[in-house]
């Protein structure tokens, strides 16, 4: 993997004009930037006042000439070994962007919460489930859970919200019921909804999902 120095994006700081208590980090999928997801944190803001959300760029250029995308790591074959080994090689740099920003806020592991769609998703799931410090709360917008048979090597009890589209096309929804299976195996608690009517995309159905399980994890 070629690695970036470092990971940025766009950010939002809170909205009192305070000290941070909570940070929420949106990983955008295949092919977009940290702008994708940044209106994300608009909408949420208002139920999160002492929040900084921030929406980092993927490490890499899409290896596509004339394509102004990133990505988390490269899709060529889309097959599960590919999405873990990517995952799995993409994770250190993920680790330490989270360590960084989280340090600068003067916050520990819990007061984390992951938000990916697509792409961004599996570096949720991959990532979000090996913190040493479990985060606050997960959240996979239309993605897949990568090396599902290797979650016998998590150790954590952060809630897991799982949402994928019945006319996905991209990732079918079927990724999302073996995720939510697989974890709740494992012994997570997990949230699914399949919603009705949607492809690969976030809706407001999905955005007030969203909401609501942050609401609930991070304020009990």
């Amino acid at each position: 993997m070629s690695e970036v120095s470092f990971l940025d994006g766009p950010r939002l700081p809170p909205a009192s004009g305070g000290a941070a208590r909570h940070l929420i980090v949106l990983l955008h999928g295949y092919g977009a930037d940290g702008n994708d997801l940044i209106d994300l944190a608009r909408f949420w803001q208002p139920l999160f006042p002492e929040t900084t959300f921030v929406s980092p760029h993927a490490p890499e250029p899409l290896p596509f000439e004339g394509f102004g995308g990133r990505q988390w790591f490269a899709l060529n074959e889309r097959t599960p070994t590919e999405y873990r080994i990517g995952a799995e090689a993409a994770q250190p740099i993920l680790d330490r962007f989270l360590d960084r920003e989280l340090d600068k806020l003067s916050l520990d592991g819990q007061s984390l919460s992951l938000v990916g769609f697509s792409q961004g998703a599996m570096m949720t799931l991959q990532c979000g489930l090996r913190r040493t410090t479990p985060p606050a709360a997960l959240i996979a917008y239309s993605g897949l859970l990568p090396g599902v048979d290797r979650l016998n090597r998590i150790n954590t009890n952060t809630p897991v919200l799982i949402v994928n589209g019945a006319e996905d096309d991209v990732v079918a929804s079927y990724h999302g019921r073996a995720a939510r299976d697989a974890l709740a195996t494992a012994g997570l608690q997990v949230d699914y909804h399949e919603l009705e009517g949607l492809g690969h995309a976030i809706d407001d159905r999905g955005l007030s999902l969203g909401g609501g399980f942050l609401k609930s994890h991070l304020f009990g």
